[in-house]
């Protein structure tokens, strides 16, 4: 059966003009045309439809869900599988802040006030807009900072605690290497630098050495990462950002 623009857009809740973008950059091209060259839409069309929906409610970029969808290893059912998996941890997600919210809705009514922690442990300790903007205009077009983005995008409390730990567990090893006076060219040093790569691939996305070294340039060059780090140890962000590129150089 076909289906005309107008009917796929009312059905799929979404305009015309969306539908035209997404056959112009490829995403969904219809199956065939009428006569007058008219767009007409089949019922594999309309799947593929509700696969990009799908992702796009997921917050996936359009040219990512075209590789996706256009991957010869993927089918529908391993599609709904995996948006199975991310709806529910989505949904995981949103009942703990809906109970969060019930809790200061209790709270309020019975005139409880709440302390700093209760009204905000939730979130955890990361702010998931700090720097957004700046981030987005530096890394937006990379695959590392998307993948970034759809790891924290399913993260719980539970994660960000866990992360939270991790680095300050490395935080605390790493000042006393700093401490003991060892250089930051030592094995214990760049052991730890190594570590730190590594966090960062465990917890946000895969950080070869090379993207490894620009953070660390960043480290000295940017005076809010600087005082970051100066905040655990003074002399640590330059301690840190040659020891990585030392232990990058001993790995090429």
């Amino acid at each position: 059966m076909a289906y005309t623009v107008g009917q796929v857009a009312k059905v799929a809740g979404i305009t015309v003009r969306t539908l035209h973008h997404y056959d112009e950059i490829g995403l969904l091209s219809p199956t065939g045309r009428s006569p007058a060259g008219y767009r007409r839409y089949d019922d594999a069309d309309l799947e593929r439809l509700q696969h990009i929906r799908y992702y796009r409610e997921l917050g996936f970029p359009l040219e990512e869900i075209a590789a996706i969808l256009d991957d010869p290893a993927s089918d529908p059912a391993a599609h709904l599988r995996r948006q199975h998996e991310l709806l529910t941890v989505r949904i995981r997600r949103l009942q703990e802040m809906v109970t969060a919210i019930e809790f200061a809705m209790e709270a309020s009514k019975l005139n409880i006030p709440l302390n700093p922690q209760e009204r905000f442990e939730v979130f955890g300790d990361a702010d998931p807009d700090a720097y957004a903007e700046e981030a987005e205009q530096r890394w937006g077009g990379i695959e590392a900072y998307r993948e970034s983005n759809r790891r924290v995008a399913r993260y719980t409390k539970e994660d960000w605690l866990r992360i939270k730990a991790e680095n300050e567990d490395w935080g605390r090893r790493f000042a006393e290497v700093m401490s003991s006076g060892a250089p930051a060219d030592s094995p214990q040093a760049m052991e730890l630098a190594e570590e730190h790569r590594q966090l960062i691939s465990r917890g946000f996305y895969e950080c070869s050495y090379e993207i490894h070294t620009g953070l660390a340039d960043m480290y000295v060059g940017d005076p809010r990462f600087t005082e970051y780090y100066e905040k655990i140890r003074p002399g640590m962000a330059t301690y840190l950002s040659e020891a990585i590129h030392a232990n990058a150089i001993s790995r090429a």
